[in-house]
Order: C-alpha cells, then sequence, then structure tokens
C-alpha cells in the first residue's frame, strides 16, 4: 500500500549541534523523515531500523521507545524556533512593528529552513504523554508569549488594533505553520520573499498604523 506523503519538502535535515554521531544521529534523522512524511502512527521501531541502516535492537540502545525519539524531535524543533524568533526580536529594536516583522519573518524563516522538522514538532505534538512532553510545550509557550507581549505593546501604545488579542496571536503563528507543509527548495518564490509577504499580513491582521509610537491609555488591553 502506498501512504501519501503530507508535505513537499524531500529532505530532512538538522542544525549539527542537534544531530547525534554514528548510529544514533541516523536514527533521529530517519525518524525525522519519516514522522514528517507519513506521521508518527505509520512508522515502526523496525520501519525506523530499516531506513537508518542499524539493526532495531541498536534503537533501543539509544532510546526506550519510538515516543522518545518523537520527544527529542518536538524538543529540538521548539527550542530551535524559539531561539531564531528570540534573537530576532532583540535584534530589531523597540518599536513593536519592527519587532512583529522580526517576529514572523524569523518564524517563517524556520518553517522554511527546517520544514520536516517543523511539520513533526507540531502535527505530533499531541501525541507525547504529559512527562515527554513537558519540555517542549514550556518552550512552546515562551515563544507564544513573545509574540503576545510584542501585540500587547503596539496595543498599548495605539499603533495596532486588534479586539481579541489572543486570536490576532493563533493566526499569525498559525499560517507560519503552514508554510512547512507547502514550501520547497524549488518553489517559485523564495524563502525571504514568502518571511517578507508574510510579515505584511501580520501588520494587517494587527491594523498596524504608521503614526509614530507613542502610549494610548485608550488602546489598552487587559
Amino acid at each position: 500500500m502506498t501512504i501519501n506523503r503530507r508535505l513537499a519538502a524531500t529532505t530532512a535535515h538538522l542544525l549539527p549541534e542537534h544531530k547525534p554521531p554514528g548510529s544514533t544521529g541516523r536514527v533521529l534523522e530517519a525518524a525525522l523523515k519519516m514522522f514528517a512524511e507519513h506521521g508518527y502512527a505509520a512508522a515502526s521501531m523496525r520501519d525506523l531500523a530499516s531506513a537508518a541502516g542499524v539493526k532495531p535492537a541498536t534503537i533501543y540502545a539509544h532510546y526506550p521507545s519510538k515516543e522518545h525519539i518523537l520527544a527529542e524531535l518536538c524538543r529540538i524543533g521548539h527550542e530551535e524556533q524559539y531561539r531564531a524568533v528570540r534573537t530576532a526580536v532583540l535584534g530589531s529594536g523597540a518599536d513593536p512593528r519592527d519587532q512583529i516583522v522580526a517576529y514572523v519573518r524569523a518564524h517563517v524563516g524556520f518553517h522554511t529552513t527546517y520544514p520536516m522538522l517543523a511539520v513533526v514538532a507540531n502535527s505530533e505534538l499531541h501525541v507525547l504523554g504529559e512527562t515527554l512532553g513537558a519540555a517542549t510545550f514550556v518552550i512552546r509557550r515562551q515563544s507564544e508569549d513573545l509574540l503576545t507581549d510584542i501585540i500587547q505593546r503596539g496595543l498599548d501604545a495605539g499603533i495596532f488594533d486588534v479586539p481579541v488579542p489572543w486570536l490576532a496571536v493563533a493566526a499569525i503563528g498559525g499560517m507560519g505553520l503552514r508554510v512547512a507543509y507547502w514550501f520547497a527548495p524549488d518553489y517559485h518564490v523564495t524563502a525571504a520573499q514568502v518571511a517578507d509577504v508574510y510579515a505584511g499580513f501580520a501588520l494587517r491582521i494587527l491594523a498596524a498604523s504608521d503614526k509614530p509610537a507613542g502610549r494610548s491609555a485608550s488602546k489598552s488591553r487587559k
């Protein structure tokens, strides 16, 4: 039976610092590709061993279960996304509009650079139990909180105008997540172009004004 792939990208890769040496790294990369293309439930430990070129017993020497492999990938994905957006925002200045642009460009950039990792880290996160998923959920919340804080500062300054801030957080974050499914290096627009356009979308969602930033009590939301 042929199982349909879920995304356009065909290459699985991790940052060198996230890829352990030897068979452990091969297992992690093989799992990344299989989980991304076909889903966590469709890949058995035997499948992973075959794809990595090792015996099933070798996998168990490094990971107690398939869920532990998924937990590692989810943590790595969320850590890299948060590192990217936080670094971008810290280097963008004090204006919430500039911070939103920086956040979205970095957010989208992560999803175009590591599409398989992004798909697995987000679409399969629900599989993890409370213990194995705890660290990843903390990182995910930090990224959401960063975006929430930027939007709130823009509302307080009177340069954003949205009735429900959390819905703006969900919309901006969610549209970036979907990029990982359809983007590939040979797509007809570049990753940088996608990031720039999505940053513009985010400013529109927030009804960002072009007036100088200043505090406005009437725009403050709690």
